[in-house]
């Protein structure tokens, strides 16, 4: 034996070693996760369990302490699987998203919640909304900005009716594909993808496929089941649609900005306490008068509160009245925003705490 197969074998035998640690560690983990289940009580689910204040500290640890080669992504992506195992051994969380299976809203959700997870694809954004509502869902991930794009309208308008709250953000590296049942560029005569997909690649459609025709549909994943049945249609959606529908991928990366992100919110129906690094959203209406809006934002100011968006949406509630779609840094809690808050008090017509939830993790 050479001392080349020696150096491997001893190599192979130290990572077979770390594995099995690594194996009795997690079902460690996974018996104290069942003691927590005991010291709550009988009868609980998954949801009485699952604290996303509680997540976002662990995970946030998890990058304190990463030192590599592993990236802070792969490592909040492995320890979010642990924990989402973890919570599911009773009864796993349920979670709407926009369906069918392979659109970005699933992969948000496996980002967020894990694998162990139970997603319920739904076939609209109000249908989430109202799926947790009812409490068929526990809770829901939803669509509500892009990178390039902006907000999404129909996502805001829904908190103008829903008493849904804010639980958790996730931001999502968005890849288009272009995907088609032949393969051949030259057979596409239409092209199918959700509204926001076809402005986000526009450029790309543009220069590599002048002359056809663009048709939006609810989801991407929609689009990629149109394309499967159709051999001169192609469909703009991500790879994991690609391949769950069986199509072929013509282009990868054909979205017109690299940095292309979109936001989601974790919605649900209680509000959490603080994790240390939060943000508040909020929906406010102003009283018609001159100096309205100053009057509700100058309070922040004075309280050293951080506005991280702010988006108008006609209110429903009458002709030319808006409410103000509001994102501070902190917790509904902290004494700072609580101060501004009171102080506004007279200024705002009404004033909702849409929710507390932790930052976005990589």
């Amino acid at each position: 034996m050479t001392d080349q197969k020696l150096s491997l074998e001893k190599v192979r035998d130290r990572i077979d070693s770390i594995d099995r640690q690594i194996q009795e560690l997690i079902a460690e983990r996974a018996t104290w996760a069942q003691e927590v289940a005991r010291v709550k009580g009988e009868g609980l689910s998954a949801i009485d369990y699952y604290r996303p204040e509680r997540e976002a500290h662990v995970l946030r640890m998890v990058v304190d302490r990463n030192k590599g080669p592993l990236s802070d992504t792969e490592m909040v992506r492995l320890f979010r699987e642990i924990m989402s195992s973890c919570l599911a051994q009773e009864d796993p969380l349920k979670v709407g998203f926009l369906g069918p299976e392979g659109t970005f809203s699933e992969q948000a959700v496996r980002k967020h919640f894990g694998h162990a997870a139970y997603g319920l694809p739904l076939g609209s954004i109000e249908e989430v909304f109202q799926e947790v509502a009812a409490g068929h869902a526990d809770f829901g991930v939803v669509p509500v900005e892009n990178s390039g794009q902006g907000m999404i309208q129909v996502t805001l308008d829904m908190f103008l009716t829903s008493e849904a709250t804010i639980c958790g953000e996730i931001e999502l590296r968005v890849h288009q594909c272009l995907h088609s049942q032949s393969g051949r560029m030259e057979d596409i005569r239409r092209v199918y993808a959700h509204a926001q997909s076809l402005q986000q690649c526009k450029t790309w459609l543009r220069i590599n496929l002048p002359n056809v025709e663009c048709i939006a549909v609810a989801s991407n994943a929609e689009a990629a089941r149109l394309a499967r049945h159709a051999d001169d249609a192609a469909a703009i959606a991500g790879e994991t649609a690609g391949r769950v529908y069986g199509l072929k991928t013509l282009a990868s990366g054909i979205e017109d900005r690299a940095d292309n992100t979109t936001r989601f919110l974790v919605i649900g129906r209680s509000l959490f306490p603080p994790s240390g690094n939060d943000r508040t959203s909020l929906l406010i209406t102003v009283n018609d008068k001159p100096g309205a809006l100053y009057d509700v934002l100058s309070p922040f100011a004075k309280h050293d509160v951080s506005l991280n968006r702010i988006e108008s949406r006609p209110a429903h509630t009458g002709k030319w009245q808006y409410a103000f779609f509001i994102d501070v840094s902190g917790h509904v809690q902290d004494a700072p925003i609580q101060a501004a808050m009171q102080e506004m008090d007279g200024a705002a017509a009404q004033v909702r705490v849409l929710g507390s939830y932790p930052v976005a993790l990589p």
